[in-house]
């Protein structure tokens, strides 16, 4: 009996391994909305089985579907669906920016007190200076969840700013 081997051939475990991947990939596509799914150019049957996914009840069927998806996937390049993905996963620069210069301004708030509440008033005029000072104050003695109240409202404050074009003070 003879056996050809193949040494250009992917050995049975990198199949599997790939086989896999395809069905994470796919897994991770079926936690997108349906109207993403119709930007990505995916054909019909398989962004059918994505949508199908989630409506399965039971384990072993849904186990079943996944390998299905994952069968339908080697028709797909999984390049650009991984990168769309991880940009997907990925909060946006401006968001993580936004969420910083919110922390330094509680930090500094929490720190310096008054004096850089008036420095963040004065950078952001029309601001409801009172709710942010009484939150300030209850902060600074310690009062539990104000420090998280504090971040929100000035995390509020500099979104907001943002989303109208204001310039922020870093």
């Amino acid at each position: 009996m003879s056996h050809e081997y193949d040494e250009d051939a992917p050995s049975k475990t990198q199949r599997k391994r790939e086989a896999e991947a395809l069905q994470a990939l796919g897994e991770e596509l079926a936690q997108l909305p349906a109207d993403v799914l119709g930007t990505l150019g995916l054909p019909d049957r398989l962004c059918l089985a994505l949508e199908q996914l989630n409506s399965i009840p039971t384990h072993e069927a849904q186990r079943r579907h996944r390998q299905f998806i994952g069968k339908l996937m080697r028709d797909v390049d999984p390049a650009p669906l991984q990168a769309f993905i991880e940009a997907h996963k990925r909060p946006s620069r401006e968001a993580a920016r936004l969420f910083r210069i919110s922390e330094r301004w509680r930090d500094r708030m929490l720190e310096e007190g008054d004096p850089a509440l008036r420095a963040f008033l004065a950078a952001c005029p029309g601001v409801d200076a009172d709710a942010l000072e009484e939150t300030l104050h209850a902060a600074r003695q310690g009062r539990a969840g104000a420090p998280k109240r504090l971040f929100r409202m000035v995390r509020a404050i500099v979104e907001e700013r943002a989303a109208s074009g204001a310039a922020l003070l870093e």
